[in-house]
């Protein structure tokens, strides 16, 4: 097969794979938001809604694994010439955010089955997606922000939208409700723009229709 359609091949993945997963994570999102409003910490699971808790739980794993898929063909897309530090928390943050969704998914699912749901289940669960996940999430966007910008494979712009992301997160963390959601809203830009790019490039390189 051509090198070259081979090259083009990755972004499209990485841009339909980041498609899918944030609109999988972003209605994950909401439907435990509408679920547990206000404080999630503190509120009770609304009983005439635990339908939505439970279709979030099994949104997750599916979007777990496209953002998997969206990490792998984002650093092929970068080339061979990224940093090897960046490149290290780029990969780490991206695995640990993963892993710590699933965990949040998990001790949400414990606490859904139970007939009077814990405090400490609640707290705990919440805590692990609002605090952890996102502040994994936030040192993902910050690498990957960096690697586009260091190899110049995502304009300024696109650059320093995801730095300011990465920044909110990390700092604002669980403490402005909805503030999650920046999380898929910046993978979704992300991945349009990816698959522009593959859309423009592909004739350019005579390698067809998109």
């Amino acid at each position: 097969m051509d090198p070259t359609t081979d090259r083009l091949k990755t972004p499209r993945a990485a841009g339909m794979a980041g498609v899918a997963f944030a609109l999988l994570l972003g209605a994950a999102i909401v439907l435990m938001r509408i679920s547990i409003p206000g404080d999630a910490a503190d509120a009770a699971i609304d009983q005439d809604r635990r339908w939505a808790v439970q279709l979030a739980l099994q949104i997750v794993p599916f979007a777990g694994i496209f953002f998997l898929w969206f990490m792998g063909a984002l650093r092929a897309h970068t080339g061979a010439a990224e940093d090897r530090f960046i490149a290290t928390v780029f990969l780490g943050s991206g695995f640990v955010f993963v892993a710590t969704l699933f965990a949040a998914a998990a001790a949400a699912g414990t606490v859904l089955n139970e007939e009077t749901p814990s405090d400490f289940g609640r707290h705990y669960a919440y805590t692990l997606l609002a605090t952890y996940a996102m502040r994994m999430a936030a040192v993902f966007v910050l690498a990957t922000s960096m690697i586009g910008r260091t190899l110049g494979v995502f304009p300024r712009p696109l650059a320093l939208l995801g730095t300011l992301v990465g920044l909110v997160l990390i700092v604002v963390g669980a403490g402005v409700p909805w503030s999650e959601m920046l999380f898929p809203a910046w993978a979704l830009v992300i991945s349009l723009y990816i698959l522009r790019v593959r859309r423009t490039a592909a004739p350019a390189d005579g390698s067809g229709p998109p």
